[in-house]
């Protein structure tokens, strides 16, 4: 019988083809990892021997490597994740409430955010983000909405933010978190894309360092880690530190990965050490690949082109295509099949790849003249892309809760045809996927404009997370 290993053979087939990775792990297929410290993977995967420590206990080399994080990162306490930033997410909301409490949330929070709610019997305030018309996507939450969200609901217990977004775009924290510090509320923030930012000055400030309270970090999106790496992050006595960890204990794997934890503790030195200097050569050659876009007029970055007041990490290229008529999703395959370049996402109107400190000038140029070709080959003159779908994110009114979020999951429920969903009650969480953002969250009465919305994305060639096959989706059945 022939030995059939489909993911192995498939992995093995995708790094055979050189492919140029402008995605996350910010290792980029092991680039990141200087030589030495990873060659010996395997042997590396090992179990809580008694000189390696224990996460769920650690006071020894476990511990050390925490502590030299929480200095190097501007924490009083840091943690070691495992299970991605999605446990430190549900960790943060069950420390910070109690079930029947409520959050206020930004609209524009991964799904992770929902789930950790769900799993909490936490109960959502919603504050939505708001909307760049040119690039189609969701932006910065406004600090006067948040002090307006305090003002008329003391009973909740804190914020969730989510800075940097998917997109690099960075919302006023440090007005923020003086607001939540004024009303004595708990500022967590989900910086899963934003690890990198307190290692260069040029760069937006990381939560640490402008009055978050608590954040988690995916050190493997933007920093060389493995995957499912990750850092929580404490700053403050609003937060008990001893509720954060007995809750991590529960949450996360009762063995733990020591690639995964010997990469955040790689990570970390490295950025500690040569972040700076790296960061900025990386920022030097984001500058060379977007002055060098420039002259195609046709392509509009974000961090240059971008409308507002707000701050843009820059390392997170957004990059518009729709004024050549093509969707963000047809530019990305045409880089994947002719140009062997595939990057982190693609939405109607945008392409978004992820630049680290592994990425050289080589790999932008190759990026560069792959979207020069793209222009000069498949342009289509006279249309533009609609580039809107998006906006019920930040949508002014919030789709109405009907079933709160703790009885979803046993609500019964029955599959309808999405064009037929309208004013029916969702069950599971619609996510274009990625960013992971949902447009319709679970117990919320779906609208005409989310069907609309999510057909047109579906018609595009975009992927959703809880759309099933022949367009099937799972409702509560009354």
């Amino acid at each position: 019988m022939e030995l059939r290993l489909p993911v192995l053979e498939e992995i093995k087939r995708y790094i055979s083809s050189d492919p140029l990775p402008f995605h996350m792990p910010g290792h980029k297929m092991g680039r990141g990892f200087k030589k030495g410290y990873f060659d010996q993977i395997a042997a590396m995967d090992l179990t809580e021997i008694p000189m390696l420590d224990n996460l769920h206990f650690p006071d020894g080399v476990i511990r050390e490597a925490q502590t030299l994080a929480s200095k190097a990162f501007g924490a009083e306490y840091t943690f070691f994740l495992v299970n991605g930033s999605t446990s430190g997410i549900h960790a943060i909301i069950r420390s910070i409430c109690k079930p029947g409490e409520k959050l206020l949330v930004g609209r524009d929070c991964h799904k992770s955010v929902i789930n950790g709610m769900i799993l909490s019997g936490v109960e959502p305030c919603y504050v939505s983000p708001e909307f760049d018309n040119d690039f189609g996507i969701p932006t910065v939450i406004s600090p006067e909405k948040v002090r307006e969200a305090f003002e008329k609901n003391n009973e909740l217990k804190g914020l969730i933010l989510t800075r940097p977004n998917y997109y690099g775009i960075c919302s006023d924290l440090e007005s923020i978190a003086a607001i939540a510090a004024s009303y004595g509320k708990i500022l967590a923030v989900d910086e899963a894309h934003g690890a990198h930012l307190k290692f260069n000055n040029t760069l937006p400030k990381c939560a640490m360092d402008i009055g978050a309270d608590i954040c988690v970090q995916s050190a493997h999106k933007t920093l060389p880690a493995f995957t499912q790496g990750a850092y929580l992050h404490v700053k403050s006595d609003k937060v008990d530190v001893e509720r954060v960890k007995s809750v991590l204990g529960m949450l996360q794997t009762t063995s733990p990965s020591y690639i995964i934890m010997s990469s955040l503790d790689y990570a970390r030195a490295i950025m500690e050490r040569e972040g700076e200097e790296l960061l900025g050569s990386l920022v030097n050659n984001i500058d060379w690949f977007t002055d060098s876009l420039k002259s195609i007029d046709e392509y509009s970055v974000l961090s240059v082109d971008g409308m507002g007041n707000y701050e843009i990490d820059k390392t997170r290229l957004v990059i518009n295509v729709s004024k050549m008529g093509l969707t963000g999703f047809e530019v990305e395959r045409q880089l994947r099949f002719d140009y062997n370049i595939q990057v982190e996402m693609s939405d109607p109107g945008n392409i978004v790849c992820i630049a680290a400190i592994s990425d050289t000038r080589k790999e932008f140029e190759r990026l560069y003249f792959a979207l020069k070709d793209i222009r000069s080959r498949v342009v289509k003159k006279g249309k533009k892309a609609d580039i809107d779908l998006y906006k019920c994110y930040c949508s002014l009114e919030v789709p109405e809760q009907v079933v709160p979020l703790r009885d979803v999951i046993n609500s019964p429920s029955k599959k309808v045809q999405l064009q037929l969903a309208a004013g029916m009650i969702a069950k599971c969480t619609i996510t274009p996927y990625p960013p992971g953002i949902p447009v319709i969250c679970p117990g919320e009465r779906i609208s005409r404009e989310a069907v609309h919305s999510l057909l047109a994305l579906l018609e595009q060639g975009g992927n959703v997370n809880g759309i099933g096959k022949n367009n099937e989706i799972e409702v509560i059945d009354y």
